[in-house]
């Protein structure tokens, strides 16, 4: 077992491009996070060992030797840095079980906690709990409370005997607050939202474009759904189960006009949307897809790269659940985000739309 163990390990190391003193130095001098768990370093003049990422100064080469595994620095005598402490998870893992144990918390309180009660919680300063919860997930500890808050507030009106009932289940202490809230995290009032969107009024049309039929519909707030699909009667009965009790308004002929606008987007992305959109969603979704607007025609990002200019460099499946909850087709344009190797990945709307609306992109850059 031990051999095969390794082996194992020398395959990693291998692959990972580590397997020789000097691209381990070379790893160590770049405090490199992606060699922290294929071999660590010690120092003689110190009597440590460290992980290749340790912010410590750099010690002399001629006092550094490497390690393929803790025992084996251990065996050598070397005790663990206090720093960045090799015998432990990793920083990032360390860092990701705090924020769990603090969405817990907030999971579970009636109030959301204040900041000082959830630092103290998780074993960390005021400071360090906010930046590190940022990191993390992309949002505040505020904005977490906050999206939590907003999903009670939706399932306490469909459960709850009375409005009045879903208020307080929904961590709000005053109905002042509930009622300040509830437009743009509901789209209406409560009392329509708990009857099913009954009295709510979405105005939609339909027209052909290059991709196929394309619905566009809109509250009083924006737009709220940009629906593509070869099936014209398909993407209706798609905004009725959206919207199951709203009047639906269509073929009026200064709708047209939005849609026209809308179509003209995909058909010449390059002139962007200045339309109002009542876009929708948790606090890291809205998130994601602000930074996805920011994205200009013709050029694309990978998951990864996403989830860095998120603020959430360790959440690439959260941004790709991110760009498949967003029902704003071409407006928010997910379909400019790829696969690490820059091949496309699925899309809500068809991988052929998609490559279609990249390949229009990028000729109409050239």
């Amino acid at each position: 077992m031990e051999s095969e163990m390794g082996k194992t390990a020398n395959e990693a190391v291998q692959q990972a491009g580590y397997g020789g003193d000097e691209a381990r130095w070379a790893a160590v001098r770049q405090r490199d996070a992606g060699a922290d768990g294929v071999f660590w370093y010690s120092v003689r003049s110190t009597g440590v060992y460290c992980r290749p990422s340790c912010a410590a100064r750099p010690a002399l080469s001629k006092n550094v030797a490497f390690h393929d595994s803790r025992a084996e620095a251990e065996a050598a005598g070397f005790r663990p840095c206090l720093r960045c402490k090799p015998d432990q998870p990793p920083l990032a893992e360390r860092q990701a079980a705090l924020v769990a144990q603090a969405c817990r918390l907030i999971d579970a309180a009636e109030e959301a906690p204040d900041l000082d009660s959830l630092a103290a919680a998780v074993g960390v300063s005021r400071f360090y709990f906010h930046r590190m919860f940022k990191a993390v997930t992309g949002i505040t500890p505020k904005a977490y409370a906050n999206a939590q808050r907003a999903r009670r507030m939706q399932a306490g009106l469909a459960g709850q005997a009375s409005v009045t009932e879903a208020i307080y289940a929904s961590g709000f202490n005053s109905s002042g607050r509930f009622y300040a809230q509830s437009p743009g995290v509901l789209g209406m009032t409560p009392s329509a939202f708990r009857a099913g969107g009954k009295g709510a009024q979405i105005r939609f049309a339909i027209a052909a474009c290059s991709l196929g039929a394309i619905l566009v519909a809109s509250t009083e707030q924006g737009i709220c759904a940009i629906l593509i699909d070869d099936d014209p009667d398909f993407l209706v009965r798609d905004l009725q189960d959206r919207f199951p009790e709203a009047e639906l308004i269509g073929a009026e002929p200064e709708y047209e006009r939005v849609v026209s606008r809308v179509v003209g987007l995909v058909e010449r992305p390059e002139i962007g949307l200045d339309l109002p959109l009542d876009v929708r969603g948790t606090a890291f979704q809205q998130r994601v897809w602000q930074v996805l607007r920011e994205i200009p025609a013709g050029r694309t990002v990978s998951y990864a790269e996403l989830a860095q200019l998120v603020g959430s460099p360790k959440g690439a499946r959260a941004v790709a659940g991110a760009c498949a909850a967003n029902a704003l087709a071409v407006a928010i344009p997910c379909h400019r985000v790829v696969r690490n190797d820059g091949t496309i990945s699925g899309y809500r709307w068809g991988v052929d739309r998609k490559a279609a609306l990249l390949n229009r992109e990028r000729e109409a850059g050239k």
